[in-house]
């Protein structure tokens, strides 16, 4: 019965067995270790002490880490949130833009022979640059490069169609004409502004994604680099509006 007993004992230590070994031989591996721990208590000790450090270390690295990344996962979440609503003040300030552009061709067309291919690219421009919708969640290099080309184009048609007018004095004199073009311009300039607060925006939150350790907790949480607007000659410049 003791026999049976200490070879059990054997089963918890995960101690070798073999079938073909009498129980006293199979004892062997547990009397070796009984009299291992009590000639040499001091080096389980030690072994016992190493391991609590080692673990107590882990503990330490794993919290370090949870710490950073909750820093700045939370710092990121507000530069989103920034880049988000400098967006929506470039959407609207592009919206109104286009709230502009009926009103100008309506009145433009009032003179007499003025170039209706203009007034075409104009209305055709406006249609494609409308079109052209960016989800403030994806804000990606591609997407902010689309919505700039199409909006590119209608600046350079509205900049061609302001230039000709020049060539029609009805209009020059024209109130509702007059009110349009410093309507038009002041937008422009607001335009420029917000792009430019965008940009800021997108640099800073760019910067701390791709900065250690926010650069880890980035890909964690699938913080992505987000697009700039890119200077154009001309296209990101407010029509020039003169008056004689």
């Amino acid at each position: 019965m003791l026999i049976s007993h200490i070879l059990r004992l054997t089963s918890f230590y995960n101690l070798p067995k073999s079938r073909n070994l009498t129980p006293c031989q199979q004892l062997t591996p547990f009397v070796t270790t009984v009299r291992d721990l009590h000639s040499n208590p001091k080096r389980h000790k030690k072994t016992h002490e190493k391991q609590m450090k080692k673990l107590f270390s882990v503990i330490l690295i794993i919290a370090a880490a949870m710490s950073l990344s909750s820093c700045s996962y939370n710092s990121m979440v507000k530069l989103d949130e920034t880049v988000k609503a400098k967006w929506g003040a470039v959407q609207s300030d592009y919206q109104r833009r286009s709230d502009l552009i009926p009103n100008l061709v309506n009145t433009v067309k009032g003179a007499a022979n003025f170039e209706k291919s203009t007034l075409t690219a104009v209305v055709e421009a406006r249609s494609k640059a409308t079109s052209v919708q960016v989800d403030p969640n994806k804000l990606t290099p591609e997407s902010i490069k689309a919505f700039q080309a199409s909006q590119g184009e209608l600046s350079a048609a509205l900049g061609k169609l302001l230039s000709i007018t020049e060539n029609y004095p009805d209009l020059k004199s024209n109130s509702n004409f007059h009110d349009l073009q410093i309507q038009l311009e002041g937008t422009e300039n607001r335009i420029n502004v917000s792009r430019k607060d965008f940009n800021d925006a997108v640099q800073e939150y760019n910067s701390k994604i791709r900065s250690f350790p926010a650069n880890i907790t980035a890909k964690m949480f699938g913080f992505s680099e987000k697009g700039y607007f890119t200077a154009e000659p001309g296209a990101d410049k407010a029509p020039k509006v003169e008056f004689n």
